[in-house]
């Protein structure tokens, strides 16, 4: 009688199981990083610099709200290289310059090649720098009033503890939708506390861990 059994490794009749995704990628530098970063210098240089830290300026926080909503559907590579262009073409996402475009500039930026050329996402970033400019409340205090409290658990170790979406992200889209924001779902909205620091989602063992806990204490 045969001892193979269904789980045997060795049945040829049963597909070996997936390789587990690397959480870790080390870099020329010997450096390990979250392995989305890869092995792109401006990826990593993102990841470094930028990624999980925690990010107040309004400018800046409007900016990552837009280019967040261009992603959509996207890698973020994608929107990163074409970032330069982004903020050339939107005036360097000053709200006030970028609420008074017009449907010229909508015409002009669908003809640009530098950049995302989706007429609803372009459409979007000019109403969205309106709503900034309607707020009754700084773009800064109404979006960190949704950050999550610090993190009490362990770093997460695997790609599979790091959520899409939180109770936290599904508010924050909630209330943007209602003063008028457009492209901000749930998902875009954790992607976004992710990249302005709101969460810090760095993996254990990122070598970006101990700086990003130093800045928030």
């Amino acid at each position: 009688m045969s001892t193979t059994t269904d789980n045997d490794p060795a049945d040829p009749t049963i597909p070996p199981a997936p390789a587990p995704r690397a959480v870790l990628v080390v870099g020329d530098d010997g450096r390990a990083r979250c392995a989305w970063s890869g092995n792109d210098p401006e990826y990593q240089r993102y990841h470094d610099e930028e990624w999980g830290r925690p990010q107040h300026d309004p400018r800046a926080l409007y900016e990552k709200l837009c280019l967040e909503g261009f992603q959509a559907g996207l890698s973020w590579i994608t929107i990163l290289r074409r970032r330069p262009a982004f903020r050339e073409l939107f005036l360097g996402f000053d709200p006030e310059k970028v609420a008074a475009m017009t449907e010229a500039d909508v015409q002009r930026l669908l003809h640009d090649a530098r950049i995302i050329r989706h007429r609803g996402k372009i459409e979007a970033t000019i109403s969205n720098a309106r709503a900034v400019l309607a707020l009754d409340v700084p773009l800064e205090e109404l979006m960190w009033g949704f950050a999550p409290s610090p993190r009490a658990t362990a770093r997460p170790r695997s790609w599979g503890e790091i959520p899409a979406v939180t109770p936290e992200s599904t508010a924050l889209s909630k209330e943007l939708r209602r003063r008028g924001f457009r492209f901000v779902g749930p998902t875009t909205m954790y992607a976004l506390m992710q990249a302005t620091g709101m969460v810090d989602d760095h993996v254990e063992g990122c070598f970006v861990v101990d700086e990003v806990e130093g800045g928030r204490g």
